[in-house]
């Protein structure tokens, strides 16, 4: 089936898809950023013409109707929310679950219930058979379960192609004896300084650059193995799709094309959907969100306050936490540093505490301040009063940020984000980088060099020529959208 049969027989029949339709199950892995990344996917399928069934876990599944309520999902057609188990023991429902559990799981107890789901879609009527699957990269059961069925599968790393290729270096690292590391004594700065000089598309690349991942010394620990698996079944996968464009990482893209068979550069994604046009069903998939803690709507309106370009825009993410004297540094550095700001602090973010304020913090930012629980990120960066982002480098908040020409300070924790934050400042050149060991007196002066100094004029004309090529990848015979297209064609090959 051609993707304009799929969109004629989306059009002529939009409220009840036609039994012949495309269904495509999407699964990410389950955590927020995840889930936006792929939720996003879902959308932009379902757009041209796919039947869709989202997978949430059981967990992710009560906290995203905790936070939207419990219509969230419904009133959309063609697009229906299914569960599988995760086998964990209950955790707090105001926070991502244990990561190294939640991998192992992954490995070990997700494949059986995810084929009893698609077994069971098929047998109930209540939508056309699955035909293809849409699998978060970090979720390599899924190519199994395509294999097992006989179904086209692409792989999609909501991760950028520079996090991508750093993933993929697990098996390298370990040939060259590199990683695990036999104990923490060898995690010196000369080992992260150590070159990686065999890859093409990386300049002055070192291991400190690469995932945080790498340097363990349990070499049975399960987030290192998920890594390592997820990069190992790319190729078996039908193909590779990376939210990404193609004219801010083209040397990376092409090495991975020469690697794998079908790699399509598909972001940024949020561009790509303000671009559908209007239909029917656009307004139920519109109010469907992406996020698991509820937003604060005041955050807009104290934004509407401000002037243009005077705010810094704080969100550490929903994984990252913080130690209780990182929090009171970061505070008395942004309060010194006598700028505007608006601070996400989720419930689960300060560790071992809750996340109080230090004593006099709010009297010293009385006006200029605005703190709050979570937020439309992709709103916020986009508010003409937002000057600045200080963010832990995942890649949904770098790639929203470069789509909104905001340039960043870094101050990465884990995964990708160390990669994310080189390119960042190397690369794209629109990016200061804070030390872990986070101080508030460097907190105010990068806050002050993003926001006043010379360096943050040159980084936001920078990022705002980052943001017109990302535009122009999304335009209707831009890069992504013609990538969108062969990704589907993929996807359709069986049908």
């Amino acid at each position: 089936m051609s993707l304009d049969e799929v969109k004629n027989m989306h059009n002529n029949d939009e409220t009840n898809l036609s039994k012949k339709a495309p269904h495509a199950v999407v699964i990410p892995y389950p955590a927020q950023g995840h889930i936006k990344g792929m939720l996003k996917m879902a959308k932009l399928l379902h757009h041209k013409g796919f039947h869709i069934t989202f997978v949430n876990t059981e967990f992710n599944h009560r906290r995203y109707l905790k936070s939207r309520g419990p219509h969230a999902m419904d009133g959309a057609p063609g697009f229906r929310f299914e569960t599988i188990p995760d086998g964990l023991p209950p955790s707090n429902e105001d926070a991502t679950q244990d990561v190294p559990a939640l991998c192992q799981a992954i490995r070990t107890v997700f494949l059986p219930p995810f084929m009893d789901l698609i077994r069971r879609i098929n047998r109930d009527g209540l939508s056309p058979p699955v035909t293809c699957t849409l699998s978060d990269g970090v979720m390599p059961f899924a190519i199994d379960a395509a294999e097992q069925l006989g179904i086209p599968v692409v792989t999609y790393y909501t991760f950028g192609a520079c996090g991508f290729l750093g993933w993929d270096q697990y098996r390298p690292l370990m040939d060259r004896g590199l990683t695990p590391l036999k104990d923490e004594s060898e995690l010196t700065e000369e080992y992260l300084n150590t070159k990686v000089d065999w890859l093409p598309g990386f300049d002055n690349l070192r291991i400190r650059d690469l995932p945080a991942l790498f340097q363990t010394t349990d070499p049975n620990h399960p987030i290192f193995h998920l890594a390592m698996e997820a990069a190992e079944a790319v190729p078996r996968a039908s193909a590779l799709g990376i939210e990404t464009y193609e004219s801010l990482e083209p040397k990376i893209l092409n090495y991975l094309s020469t690697k794998f068979p079908n790699v399509f550069a598909v972001g940024p994604l949020q561009l790509l959907l303000n671009r559908i046009s209007s239909t029917s069903n656009s307004p139920y998939l519109d109010s469907v969100g992406y996020n698991m803690w509820v937003e604060a709507p005041e955050c807009l309106k104290w934004l509407d306050s401000m002037g243009d370009k005077t705010v810094v825009y704080v969100n550490f993410g929903s994984i990252t936490p913080v130690t209780p004297q990182q929090f009171i540094e970061f505070a008395w550095g942004l309060a010194n540093s006598k700028q505007h700001f608006l601070w996400i602090i989720r419930p689960d973010m300060v560790m071992g505490e809750s996340s109080v304020l230090p004593p006099g913090f709010l009297e010293e930012t009385k006006g200029r301040c605005m703190i709050a629980g979570w937020c439309d990120q992709d709103e916020v960066l986009n508010h003409p009063a937002v000057g600045g982002f200080l963010t832990h480098s995942g890649w949904n908040s770098t790639i929203e940020s470069l789509s909104a020409g905001v340039p960043m300070i870094c101050w990465p924790f884990f995964a990708d984000q160390q990669t994310n934050c080189r390119h960042a400042c190397e690369e794209w050149k629109v990016a200061l980088e804070i030390d872990n060991d986070v101080k508030r007196v460097e907190v105010e002066k990068l806050v002050k060099d993003l926001m006043e100094g010379e360096k943050g004029k040159e980084m936001r004309c920078n990022a705002s020529v980052w943001k017109k090529l990302a535009e122009t990848a999304t335009t209707e015979n831009g890069s992504s959208s013609i990538n969108l297209d062969k990704l589907i064609s993929v996807l359709l090959s069986k049908v």
